[in-house]
């Protein structure tokens, strides 16, 4: 697969990623809505109630938003940020109130359907149970599916960093190291097959008998 290095190819690979997320962990019961790649500050992405904020003549849709200076994070980050806005879609399809406060205090029942869906849920006093971040079903997910690290993001943070991957996480935004991802890629010096891994492990090419390399 290319590099994911340009803004229309990354586009289409978060739909690719939206489909594969609803089928493992929704039934392939969700629509796709328009997934945009917005600045969203102090946030990591948005999904949008009215399911007409995109229309045409085929309809109206929901948006699920990315933010566009967020997109350069481990991919099973970006996963998990785009599944915490799927599982808004599905409460809100299926009648789940998750959300209080003018839809920012994450309740409950979001916790419970994060929970259930490969996301790990912390609380926080002014948003309630809104951070989330990846499990190792999730990250079993990435890997399953060879999904990789998207190479481009919108310079607007200057180096500062959001924590976490929910919606709305901690209310500001904090100098911390990047965060460095989760899964390893190896590769055969000779063939060019890969795989990824959690962990630092030893693997060989059973096709050309060399040992893969972590690149």
């Amino acid at each position: 697969m290319k590099q994911l290095t340009s803004y229309n190819r990354v586009a289409g690979y978060l739909n690719k990623i939206f489909d594969l997320l609803n089928v493992e962990y929704f039934e392939n019961t969700l629509s796709r809505p328009t997934i945009t790649i917005q600045s969203t500050p102090r946030a990591y992405g948005h999904f949008t109630l009215n399911d007409d904020t995109w229309v045409s003549k085929l309809g109206g849709t929901h948006e699920i938003n990315i933010g566009a200076g967020t997109l350069a994070r481990p991919i099973e980050d970006v996963c998990a940020t785009l599944l915490h806005e799927m599982i808004h879609y599905y409460n809100y399809v299926n009648g789940i109130q998750d959300c209080s406060r003018g839809n920012t205090y994450h309740n409950k029942a979001f916790r419970q359907a994060a929970e259930e869906r490969g996301l790990c849920v912390e609380r926080s006093d002014k948003y309630g149970w809104s951070h989330t971040s990846p499990s190792e079903r999730l990250i079993d997910f990435v890997i399953k599916n060879d999904l990789t690290d998207i190479l481009i993001s919108r310079n607007e943070f200057c180096g500062l960093h959001i924590g976490g991957t929910g919606t709305h996480d901690g209310g500001g935004i904090a100098i911390t190291p990047p965060k460095t991802s989760s899964t390893r890629k190896y590769a055969c010096p000779c063939c060019g097959m890969s795989v990824r891994a959690t962990k630092v492990v030893r693997i060989a090419c059973m096709d050309c008998g060399e040992q893969m390399i972590e690149v």
